[in-house]
């Protein structure tokens, strides 16, 4: 993946309405949420939401699929999991390593 691509991803994530807006949808799955059912579970305005949801579309870390009436978003999880395995690609000193649940959880 491209250093570009990474900081477009990374800008966009950098505002908390977007945020917000893309965990949602993170967790929502590949059902996906309409505008107003993420306007109402999140308690933003529709064109505040419709200026973020375009941010996140041009950073490609959602999809837009119409349905009938409804535009349906999702996340990008293909996309999402390139930025991580970017971000994570020298850790542990260049070496191949793993981080496990038990590990993180450890002081939990």
């Amino acid at each position: 993946m491209e250093d570009k691509f990474v900081i477009a991803a990374l800008a966009a994530l950098a505002q908390p309405h977007r945020l917000q807006i893309f965990r949602a949808l993170v967790v929502k799955g590949n059902e996906g949420l309409t505008p107003a059912l993420l306007a109402q579970a999140l308690g933003i305005a529709a064109n505040a939401l419709s200026f973020h949801l375009k941010e996140l579309m041009h950073a490609d870390l959602i999809s837009q699929e119409r349905s009938g009436r409804n535009l349906i978003y999702r996340a990008q999880y293909d996309r999402m999991n390139a930025v991580l395995a970017y971000l994570s690609q020298n850790c542990c000193q260049g070496d191949a390593c793993e981080v496990s649940p038990e590990d993180i959880c450890k002081t939990c």
